[in-house]
Parts: structure tokens; sequence; C-alpha cells
């Protein structure tokens, strides 16, 4: 059976909400981030990042990790698309193909979105105003989010996801990187194919799943 570790507030979630959609039978070690506690190290603490039981596992000290059988996988992206393909059924590529191009939409979200995608993401998080300086980050951030937008945006306008006619991993792993920049409304609306993409992606029972457990743990 596969072990996943790490906690739904976490990258975890790309794997995660594969898995619901999938229906997929996994255990679940929710190791959570070491910084979130005031003494990690404690006896009492819950297994973390820096807990020799997960270090064990990936030494790098990272979420999410996968167990399956003898393979140890320790990068979001890849966990989420080794999934797809083992296990994921018509939201695995059915073609080398199709797998060429989960990795290149993988690879584009990692590169090109997530980055800038973050780094407004945390401004804007707690919804108060912005600082000035806070602001400029945010305009910065969105400024180079322009291009991969307008890119995504382009190919959503005609087609409904990411490889085509069918939802898949592809579509996961590029909403969870754009999903950071949901919070900034006008420059969503900028680009409404991919505003309504992410809706409609957002809108799937897996998604929902995966959010509930999202919203169930601490912040």
């Amino acid at each position: 059976m596969l072990t996943l570790y790490g906690v739904y507030r976490s990258r975890a979630s790309r794997p995660l909400w594969l898995l619901a959609e999938t229906g997929t039978p996994f255990a679940h070690v929710p190791v959570i981030q070491a910084y979130r506690l005031p003494q990690p190290v404690a006896a009492d603490a819950p297994v973390n990042t820096a807990s020799p039981e997960f270090t064990a596992v990936n030494p790098q000290a990272q979420i999410p990790a996968l167990k399956d059988g003898d393979l140890v996988l320790t990068e979001s992206l890849a966990i989420t698309l080794y999934i797809a393909r083992r296990y994921g059924g018509d939201l695995g590529p059915r073609s080398d193909a199709e797998t060429a191009l989960m990795e290149q939409w993988a690879l584009f979200a990692a590169t090109s979105v997530e980055g800038p995608a973050l780094e407004m993401f945390y401004p804007l998080a707690s919804g108060a105003a912005l600082t000035p300086e806070q602001q400029a980050t945010v305009n910065v951030s969105a400024e180079k989010l322009r291009r991969p937008f307008a890119r995504l945006d382009a190919h959503l306008a005609a087609h409904p996801f990411m490889l085509g006619d069918r939802f898949t991993a592809a579509d996961i792993v590029v909403a969870e990187c754009v999903r950071y920049a949901q919070g900034n409304a006008a420059l969503m609306a900028e680009f409404p194919a991919l505003d309504a993409w992410i809706k409609t992606c957002q809108a799937r029972d897996g998604f929902k799943t995966m959010w509930a457990g999202r919203m169930a743990e601490p912040a």
C-alpha cells in the first residue's frame, strides 16, 4: 500500500487531491512542518519534519514524501505524476506524448507560476489592508505572472483542460500552483479562461475532499 507523508497544508495537497480523485487506498502519515511547532524536538511533539522517524524517510526534512514498496519519492510533482501513471487510470497519461505533456505543464507551473504566485499569496492571505511594501510585492508578482497566465489562458480558451478534453493530474498540479494567486481577484479577472478553468477544477469532489482535510488542520 502507498504511504504518503505530509499534512494537507503543504504541497502534499497535490498528491492528496489526486488520491481523492482516484480512490486509491493509501496510508496517510500527517507529518507537520517543524517550523510550525514551538518545540519540534520535544518528546511529546507530533511527528514533524525534524523527527528522526521522518528524516529516515527524507533526509532533507521536507514534505511530502511517498513510499510504495521499496520506492521512496520526495518531490510533490514527482509523487503526483507517479501516482497518476501507476494508479490514475484516465487521470494519468494514455501515451508517451501525454506523459511528456504532463511533465511539461508540471514543470511550467513549478518554474513559471509557483514562485511569484507564492510571493503574492503571503501578503494577501490575511485579508488585511496591505502596507505600501506589501502592495509593491503584489504588483511585482502580478507582473511576473502575466506572461505565464496569458499562455495558460490562451490554452484553456481552446481546450477545457490541460491535456485537452479530460481532467487529468496535469490539471491538479497546475491548479495547485495557480491557486496561490487566486486572492488577487483583479489579476484573475484579466484571464477569464484561466479563472473559469480553476473554478471548474475546484468544483470537483476530489478537490472538495482534499480541501475539507486542509480546513480540518490547524492553520
